[in-house]
């Protein structure tokens, strides 16, 4: 059986470092994308089993990111995390609004991701 694949959408390489090496610890395989519109691409080229998404990206944000990922027929039913140390009141209500699933603020617990992760993915 292959592994499930996420895909990290996050411009700043020591926030996809440790997902990527969290994930991959607990046997994901992880795809990476730096900006919104490369996230989209991503998504649609590899159609992960999940999306982690931060909010304050260059270009297109988070919140657009995710609008144009859902409005995907192919790809509206991958379940997709907000990952983002903005966390501001109601960003987390913004997140749900343009299609995330859940929302989770940076810092995280290590443990407390993986398990939002496994409960999304049923594995």
């Amino acid at each position: 059986m292959s592994r499930p694949t996420v895909l990290v959408v996050d411009d700043h390489e020591d926030n996809r470092r440790i997902l990527r090496d969290l994930l991959r610890s607990a046997g994901y395989e992880v795809v990476e994308a730096t900006t919104g519109e490369d996230g989209v691409a991503t998504a649609k080229a590899r159609v992960p089993d999940m999306i982690l998404m931060d909010i304050q990206l260059p270009g297109i944000d988070g919140y657009e990111t995710t609008r144009r990922i859902k409005a995907e027929e192919s790809l509206r039913r991958i379940p997709l995390i907000v990952v983002t140390s903005y966390a501001l009141s109601g960003d987390d209500a913004k997140a749900i609004a343009a299609g995330a699933d859940a929302y989770v603020a940076k810092p995280f617990s290590p443990r407390a991701m993986l398990a939002k992760v496994r409960e999304y993915l049923k594995d």
